[in-house]
């Protein structure tokens, strides 16, 4: 049974292009104690999980947000039909390098990839998936990059702390052991007769 609160905070949830954060909420719903949001919230949240319908309210980039549910999406990308955001290998690497290193200059950046970054990080920027933190206090004051909002909601992370750790990342390459199966008896090679060998009249 959905309260009326919760159906004010389902209605502001569902209008909003961006995860809208407990705070954010609170400032919106002055006339309601954080308490009284926060167990909204979570009221909201066990609705969709026991009617497990299409979509679902999830905690995510530092908020919260309507999103479909991920056994659905290979039907829904039938309908849309979007292209999915493709990452070349440099703007992965350059990404993680930010997403597990920030604060991070362009100058650290480079040093751990070896190559100049500098269209990298421009399109990182363009897609608003990592954005400028200010200045390290350094001669020359470099911009210092960091990961925004954004990146969050694309890797559909609640934080950075949800970000895989490097045990989790080693485990994807680890190879199973499968028992080792024995070897089939083949039939024995038969010999070949040469041409000298064959009888001719």
């Amino acid at each position: 049974m959905i309260t009326e609160l919760s159906a004010i905070i389902e209605s502001i949830l569902f209008t909003s292009d961006t995860a809208l954060s407990t705070d954010r909420i609170s400032e919106l719903l002055s006339e309601f104690q954080r308490n009284e949001i926060k167990a909204a919230l979570a009221e909201i949240v066990s609705f969709y999980q026991e009617r497990g319908g299409g979509f679902e309210l999830v905690e995510v980039a530092g908020g919260w947000q309507f999103r479909t549910r991920t056994p659905f999406h290979t039907y829904i990308s039938r309908h849309i039909k979007t292209r999915s955001a493709k990452f070349s290998q440099s703007a992965l690497e350059t990404l993680a390098i930010i997403a597990y290193r920030q604060p991070v200059t362009r100058a650290e950046i480079e040093h751990l990839r070896g190559v100049d970054c500098g269209g990298v990080l421009k399109t990182l920027l363009e897609k608003h998936l990592v954005r400028i933190l200010g200045k390290k206090d350094i001669p020359g004051r470099p911009l210092i990059y960091g990961t925004s909002k954004e990146f969050l909601e694309v890797f559909g992370l609640k934080d950075l702390k949800s970000l895989p750790t490097l045990k989790e990342i080693q485990a994807l390459d680890a190879v199973p052991r499968y028992e080792r199966q024995e070897e089939l008896q083949l039939e024995p090679e038969r010999v070949v007769p040469v041409e000298g060998d064959l009888p001719f009249e």
